[in-house]
């Protein structure tokens, strides 16, 4: 290993001392991984066998390989990846709502723990919100921002944009890079959610992860 990487390596473990601190002040369960095999290891230990499991679109998830897993575990999935037609798949959206545990990430998290979400349609921050019983956040420390605001800015001028280009959108920031403020129908940035606190003990859990994960 490249000594520039095991110094951000060591930067990442003792950085997520201190945030899971502050993501434990403010009632949320959090838990750290040096790599993303530990990642898969510890969310099978997080879901009960007889929970059904969803998720919300993320880039982190498909990296760790955790779905794949997920179904080879024999668990309940509502996966919308396998509807055949649109409305199949907002129906298996709409299921997800109220899954047993829903597994997603954010687009970005302060020093003192407060996490920003961004979505287009709104599925994936609904059910972080309120729905499924049991919800766990895998975050990469590479979505560690210094304070609230920058962990807004990054969401929207950098994870918007990225994927905006994942999911082929027609938007602006697609176009040029740059978030444009923009009002379009397609708009990825029609929702966006700053999580300050976890009211329901034992119910949101972050698993914060010592390597780059995501978008």
């Amino acid at each position: 290993m490249k000594k520039s990487l095991k110094i951000v390596k060591e930067r990442y473990r003792v950085l997520a001392e201190t945030v899971m601190s502050a993501l434990k002040k403010r009632g949320y369960e959090a838990f750290y991984c040096e790599t993303a095999e530990e990642v898969s290891e510890l969310i099978l230990t997080l879901i009960p066998d007889d929970s059904s499991v969803s998720w919300g679109g993320s880039v982190t998830l498909e990296e760790i390989g955790i779905i794949e897993k997920l179904k080879q575990a024999g668990y309940k999935v509502i996966d919308r990846g396998e509807a055949e037609t649109q409305e199949e798949k907002t129906q298996l959206m709409r299921e997800a709502l109220t899954c047993g545990t829903y597994l997603s990430s954010v687009n970005a998290i302060s020093e003192d723990g407060i996490m920003v979400n961004i979505d287009g349609t709104g599925n994936r921050i609904a059910a972080i919100a309120f729905g499924p019983q049991s919800v766990i956040l895998i975050v990469g420390m590479n979505k560690m921002c210094r304070d609230a605001k920058a962990a807004r800015e990054r969401a929207r001028t950098y994870a918007a944009p990225n994927n905006g280009m994942r999911l082929s959108l027609n938007l602006s920031c697609v176009k040029t890079g740059c978030c444009h403020d923009c009002n379009s129908d397609e708009c990825i940035c029609s929702q966006i959610v700053e999580m300050r606190r976890n009211r329901v003990p034992g119910r949101i859990k972050v698993i914060l992860v010592g390597e780059s994960l995501g978008l």
